[in-house]
């Protein structure tokens, strides 16, 4: 994690790919969101992957009760008190998703040629020629030719276990269809994508907002995901359902997956606290060779706005095999390439059976990427983006990485309350970890008195290079010598610890004293 690696612009030596790759503290400076599920529930399954590299849990509300998803709160509790790493809580939304109910979970076989009906009616049965679904509406969003693909969280389109359909009828409420694949749906839970199609349906719906209201709220939720985002107004409307909840510091991330979604991206980016490039859907709705335009597009725009960029599904084939394709390695490191904050796993570690060693894996990935992603042209990219005058804190967040990478600083200490000054500096993405010191405020809403800063600690766990500790309470963020310097103590003490920080570095401190904001590069003695 230094200036001096090789950039993939140079000539790289060959004999530098086949050196071993050195162990760090932080596996890598992109953060890895792990979906818990089936089999990563187990407390010492879910303490291995914190090890392994997760620094944010996701809980996907599609399918399972709220019951499970507790248990498996619980759990990741027990788990971070164990490994002593923080770890973020997120939220996922069912959204808009259109399901097949197959109430008998027996396997259907469709075989290619023949007709489908899809049908509103959940009281039959789902066979071969009929399947019913969780929405009434299709009939009237449809029309003759429409393409319609049913799969298993839109997995890998594999036409073992999704199906093609191309509409051929509507037939009152009831949608006819010719089988364009042979399948065999032989899972719980299949979701149902119509291609390019709005679903008339709310993004945040009343099973989201009782999910939210009820599982959220009691577990003070650190991330929203909402699925399907389509219009900024959506995230508007779920901002003001969560501060009716006094989830005010819940941050959301827009899921983007869809043409609806791409169209408004501009103005849901300028709303939303972050994105997550959901290529599952993305896939389908967007012809095959437009995704990568939209992911270098989407993830560019975040980098630009300092708001963190998530990409999904990179190496889905882990789900059942313990080493990533060829192809899959590569993206993830593109993704990295391409400005990805974080990767998210779903199926890998929801349900895969190895979820541990995929987080290792993509972490390692992540780690071989960043060491050629080129700094030094980001950096002028970004400061010619956002132009003069700048604002004070951004002044001061870019003139802190530029001074950590010509002093080659082993660390950036910033200490911050609300997170925002943190979050700046790694938006000019330095090569050196930026360790986030973020100091509580004491606050009351007139019955008792609370301390903040928890939830800017965990939620900075999906920024990239930014890797939080808390400080005393009894600190405050704005002050003179004395206690700056001891919390300054702790930090690098902490820094020390984690092999970050060794005698003679040079490290670069970001702090305000008084009303003015400092930075300052201080060089370590035995």
């Amino acid at each position: 994690m230094n200036s001096s690696n090789l950039l993939l612009e140079e000539p790289i030596r060959m004999a530098s790919i086949l050196e071993p790759s050195k162990p760090t503290f932080f596996p890598a400076m992109t953060k890895i969101v792990g979906t818990l599920g089936q089999k990563s529930q187990a407390v010492d399954t879910i303490a291995r992957c914190l090890e392994a590299g997760m620094s944010v849990a996701r809980f996907d509300f599609s399918w399972g009760d709220a019951a499970f998803h507790q248990e498996t709160l619980e759990n990741l509790k027990m788990a971070i008190k164990i490994t002593k790493k923080l770890c973020a809580v997120m939220l996922d939304t069912g959204g808009p998703e259109l399901q097949v109910i197959n109430k008998t979970q027996r396997p259907i076989t469709l075989e290619a040629e023949s007709s489908l009906v899809l049908t509103p009616d959940q009281n039959r049965e789902a066979t071969s020629n009929l399947l019913p679904i969780n929405f009434s509406g299709l009939s009237k969003a449809v029309k003759k030719g429409d393409t319609i693909f049913i799969g298993q969280y839109l997995f890998t389109g594999n036409e073992t276990t999704s199906v093609w359909l191309e509409v051929t009828d509507v037939n009152g409420e009831d949608v006819v269809c010719l089988v364009k694949t042979s399948a065999t749906l032989a899972a719980s839970l299949y979701v149902i994508h119509v291609s390019q199609i709005r679903i008339d349906v709310p993004t945040l719906t009343d099973k989201d907002k009782e999910v939210i209201s009820t599982w959220g709220f009691r577990n003070n939720i650190d991330f929203l995901s909402m699925s399907y985002t389509r219009h900024a107004e959506d995230i508007r409307q779920a901002r003001q359902f969560l501060t009716q909840l006094g989830l005010n510091q819940t941050h959301i991330l827009a899921k983007i997956e869809n043409i609806e979604g791409i169209n408004h991206f501009d103005e849901i980016l300028g709303e939303a606290d972050g994105i997550i490039v959901s290529r599952g859907n993305l896939g389908i709705d967007l012809p095959p060779e437009k995704v990568f335009l939209f992911q270098k597009a989407a993830l560019f725009k975040c980098n630009m706005a300092g708001k963190p960029a998530i990409v999904t599904r990179v190496v889905d084939s882990m789900t059942d095999n313990l080493r990533p394709t060829r192809a899959e390695a590569t993206d993830v490191a593109n993704a990295v390439l391409d400005g990805s904050d974080a990767i998210l796993l779903g199926a890998e570690t929801l349900r895969g059976l190895y979820p541990i060693e995929t987080i290792s894996i993509v972490g390692k990935i992540c780690a071989e990427a960043e060491k050629v992603f080129n700094q030094d042209l980001y950096f002028k990219k970004t400061v010619k983006y956002v132009g003069e005058p700048m604002t004070h804190l951004e002044s001061i967040a870019s003139s802190a990485v530029r001074a950590a990478i010509k002093v080659k600083a082993s660390v950036i200490i910033c200490f911050t309350s609300s997170g925002r000054a943190a979050r700046l500096i790694a938006k000019y993405r330095p090569t050196m970890p930026v360790i986030s010191v973020v100091i509580p405020r004491l606050k009351t809403n007139q019955l008792r008195w609370t301390f903040s800063g928890a939830f800017e600690a965990r939620q900075s766990l999906v920024v990239r290079g930014l890797f939080p500790m808390l400080a005393d309470p009894r600190h405050p963020a704005e002050s003179t010598s004395a206690t700056n310097e001891s919390i300054l103590k702790v930090a690098l003490d902490h820094g020390k610890a984690s092999g970050l920080i060794k005698a003679h570095d040079r490290v670069v401190i970001c702090q305000k004293v008084g009303d003015a904001s400092v930075v300052k590069i201080i060089e370590l003695e035995d």
